[in-house]
Order: C-alpha cells, then structure tokens, then sequence
C-alpha cells in the first residue's frame, strides 16, 4: 500500500535548524491539546514547510504532514515525491511514506484511501483527527474519503491551527523576511528605471521576474506565490489583472504588486507608476493614502489591535474625502501558491488580533478610483516600540 523513501543520497540543507522545527512542533502540539486533537493532517504546502522543512512543487496532488501526539511528524504524498521530501525535511527515512501512482488522478480511486491505510497502520486511525476544512489543498472529495473510511474517529476542523502559530515571526525568519524585503526594494527601483511610454508589458515584467530571482546582496530570489499584479490604466481600477503585450502609455497610471520572496519567505510591496503629469486625483488620493499610512502605522504598536491600526487608518483616510470598502492588510511569511498571506489576521475594523512583537503584515492601503488604481503599500514588522517599515521604497507617487 505504501513507500518508503529509497534515495540513500544526503539531504539538502535545511533552512532553520533543529531546534527551531522542534519549538514549531510544540507550539503546534499545545494547539492541538487545547482543541482536544489525537493527530492532526496538515495539507497547507506553506503549514507542511514550516513544520517539516519540505520544499517541493507537488501540491497540485493530495499530500500532507500527519502529526500525532508525540514522536516526529510524518511526510505523507505522492511516491515520486518522496525522494524530495526526504532531501528536504529534517525527519529520518521512517517518517517519509509515499503512495503508489495509481492513486494520481484516478477517478476510480483516490489518495486518501491510502493515507486512511498508513494512519492504522501506524495506530492514528482513531479518536478526534484535525483537518484543514478551509485550505485550498483539501477537497470535498478527500474530506468525503476519509470520512468513510475512518470508522469511529471524529474528523474536527482544525483550519487555522498552525497558521495562527506561524503568526510571530523567529529572529531567524525576520532574517529572511528582511532578505525577501531587498529583494522586492530592488525590483521597485528597477521598474522606476526602466520602465517608459511604448515597453510592451510583458517585456517589463520579464525583467521583474529576472530581477526577483536574481535576488539582492548576494541572497537569492525565490518564486512567488503570486505572479505580478501589473494593470495599467482603466485596468488598474480592477486588483487582481495581471498582464499582456500592450505598450505602456503616456497619461497612465500602472501599480505593481509585486514581492520579492527568500527561501519561501514572502515580502509583498506595491508602488504606483504615471507615466506623465498626474491628474489632480491621483495627487488628491496620493495624499490621502500616505496620511492614512502615517495614521496606521503610528496605530500598529504592541498590545493595540489590528482593529486599532485599521480604525486610524480608515478614518484618516475618510477625513480626506476617500473611502475604502476592503480590508487594509493581512499577515505575510512562508507561502506558496496561490496566495502570499497567511490567512488569519487582517487590517480591518473589529479584528480583535493583539499585535505583538515579530508580527509581519503587509499593510494594503490600495485605492481603486474610476479611471485607475492607486497602491502604495507598505510590509511592516511589528516591535517592541511599533511598526517598523521592512523596506526603504521611497513612499508615493511615482511620476516618471
């Protein structure tokens, strides 16, 4: 039913050490005894990495990380791709199974039968078993498995439980964040540089895409969980397009949401680019924004809330005549696709969230006018004093 990871050639080296993964493991073990679980099933790729060390691109097939009780988590996904896990998470040999490629997009059979077999085997089919419910790797059909299968265990939502654990940052992945904010420094200035009237745009953003894997002060560029973000005018008044060959214009404005990324350490940043002289609204809302900015920031100190900061910023931001209906930020670190947050707290009025010291979040003031898009952003860390910015982009307007 299952296979053992065979490769006898040595690992790569892991991004943290020992110590580390292990004080991860037993935050993440306190959570699951104050939720009552036996064993938890962690299917978040970015959740897998934290805890385990594994990097690989396998998440497009059923994969996860099973940690009972005590003893070392286990790396559980496709066969082929255990030779990956075992070059890349901190766990012995033992602790590495994979499952036979039949069970790979056959609609007569699915993954989680088999990982129903390992956790028997390994005495874990029982009692209160932790899913992520609300994770974009776990689908209704593998929930719908192993809840047939898995006779008399109770299967509980556990959505967020390592997420939220990952939520204050170690010294050791500030280090990486700082790396990533660089890197994401570099590539703003390079589009400052480079970009002009009549570049067709994907030409740009093959030098965004050059210019955050090369990386910066001798640290190199990881992929991205998110491709760029690049709209151009009436484009711009959406958040999410991406590009196309179309030259950039005069008159224009373009943002560039953007993250410069270390070892899967994400640190996103937006700048906004008009090609001309900007329109007194762009100027108007341009001022707005960095007052509100100013506001949130001084908001963000230890012990506040992530309510506080957005109630500054938003009524700030009101004063002045602009209003804004999404959220203003998020918390940022380790990823893959397709998203660069974490998923738990957010800018926005009410979330009770205390901030506390090595928090980082990207903080999102981006506007979306009727004739384009305004963002100016900025990926804090919150300290023992407030929020300290993670890059030196030059804050505003760029007018080129």
């Amino acid at each position: 039913m299952t296979s053992s990871a065979s490769d006898d050639s040595a690992g790569t080296a892991l991004p943290f050490d020992r110590a580390e993964y292990g004080a991860r493991l037993a935050r993440t073990r306190s959570a699951m005894e104050a939720a009552g679980l036996d064993t938890l099933l962690v299917s978040d790729p970015s959740n897998m990495a934290w805890l385990t060390g594994y990097d690989g691109w396998s998440f497009y097939t059923h994969q996860a990380v099973i940690v009972p009780g005590d003893g070392d988590p286990v790396w559980w996904g496709r066969a082929m791709d255990a030779r990956g896990a075992r070059r890349t998470v901190w766990m012995d040999d033992d602790a590495i199974v994979g499952y036979e490629d039949h069970y790979v997009q056959n609609p007569d059979h699915h993954p989680m039968e088999a990982l129903c077999g390992l956790l028997a085997e390994r005495g874990l089919a029982r009692g209160r078993i932790g899913v992520e419910m609300d994770n974009y790797y776990y689908s209704a059909k593998a929930h719908q498995t192993l809840a047939g299968r898995l006779d008399g265990c109770d299967l509980v939502d556990a959505e967020g439980l390592v997420n939220w654990r990952r939520a204050v940052k170690s010294p050791a992945e500030l280090a990486f964040m700082r790396r990533a904010a660089r890197i994401v420094q570099t590539m703003h200035g390079m589009i400052a540089e480079i970009a002009e009237p009549g570049l067709a745009k994907h030409l740009l953003v093959a030098e965004i895409m050059k210019a955050g894997t090369l990386g910066a002060d001798g640290h190199w560029g990881d992929y991205p969980a998110i491709m760029p973000l690049t709209p151009s005018g009436m484009d711009a008044t959406a958040p999410h397009l991406t590009w196309d060959d179309r030259p950039m214009r005069a008159g224009e404005a373009t943002f560039f949401e953007i993250a410069g990324v270390y070892r899967r350490y994400h640190c996103p940043q937006s700048r906004t680019l008009f090609l001309g002289t900007p329109p007194q609204r762009y100027r108007d809302a341009e001022r707005a924004v960095l007052l509100a900015v100013d506001a949130g920031i001084a908001a963000a100190e230890p012990g506040r809330t992530c309510g506080d900061m957005a109630d500054a910023f938003f009524d700030t931001l009101e004063a002045q005549g602009f209003s804004k209906e999404s959220r203003a930020g998020y918390s940022i670190g380790l990823s893959y696709p397709p998203d660069w947050g974490e998923r738990t707290m957010s800018i926005r009025r009410g979330d009770p969230t205390v901030l506390q010291p090595g928090m980082t979040l990207h903080f999102m003031p981006a506007l979306w006018l009727d004739d384009g898009g305004l963002e100016i952003t900025e990926p804090i860390v919150i300290t023992e004093t407030g929020a300290q910015c993670l890059t030196q982009t030059p804050r505003g307007l760029v007018v080129k």
